[in-house]
């Protein structure tokens, strides 16, 4: 019994560091369970996961309490129950929780239950958040709705300004053609006011041609 306890207890340690080695490299954990998948539908999903930053490995349940205990997850060992394994992730959970959650439509696998930022989920919180729209997808809609009005300010500011290079060129050309209409309208004035004075000068000049004949009527009846 000795000899068989010095045996497995090298194993064990490196069993059990290795998992401490993967917990520390990610940020979040998946745990999902693998009862009936087969070893092509194991890889086929770790090929899913892998290009989402994220690890698949079918652990033992004795080694994977230990080493999480070791990390401060002690909420881990409520899922390490069963056939169990645990997806390390290190970029968006959101995303492996989804890609488990779909590939399960297909296949036997399920959540179990997860580490999010360290907070527990469990089976039914970690389904819902599977759901939820992923990180990236998030950030893409808040730049997306914080970028619309500065986009409609840019396209106004743009649109103001060539409006004003429009009207850059058509103004300067438009004030000289008034100035050269105005000039002649001012002389138009004066030409008609030149006349009128001059039409009113033999006015008085019939009045006095008609007056001449007036005394010399008398002086024929005289005679």
């Amino acid at each position: 019994m000795a000899l068989r306890a010095k045996k497995t207890q090298p194993s064990k340690v490196e069993a059990i560091g290795e998992l401490a080695t993967k917990i520390a490299s990610a940020n979040d954990f998946v745990f999902a369970e693998y009862r009936g998948m087969t070893v092509e539908q194991i890889t086929s999903l770790r090929k899913q996961l892998r290009a989402k930053n994220a690890e698949f490995h079918v652990v033992k349940n004795n080694f994977a309490r230990i080493a999480f205990e070791q990390a401060s997850y002690p909420q881990a060992a409520g899922m390490l129950v069963g056939p169990t394994a645990v997806a390390f992730a290190t970029a968006d959970s959101n995303e492996v929780a989804k890609i488990i959650a779909d590939f399960a439509k297909e296949n036997p696998v399920k959540l179990k239950g997860g580490l999010v930022e360290k907070d527990f989920l469990d089976a039914a919180a970690m389904d819902a958040y599977a759901r939820l729209p992923g990180k990236n997808t998030l950030i893409a809609m808040l730049m997306s709705v914080m970028r619309a009005p500065v986009q409609n300010l840019v396209y106004t500011l743009k649109a103001v300004e060539e409006q004003k290079a429009e009207q850059g060129g058509a103004p300067a050309k438009a004030e000289a053609a008034p100035v050269a209409e105005a000039a002649p309208a001012a002389e138009a004035p004066v030409a008609e006011a030149a006349p009128a004075p001059a039409a009113e000068v033999p006015a008085p000049e019939a009045p006095v041609a008609e007056a001449a004949p007036a005394p010399e009527a008398p002086a024929e009846g005289q005679a």
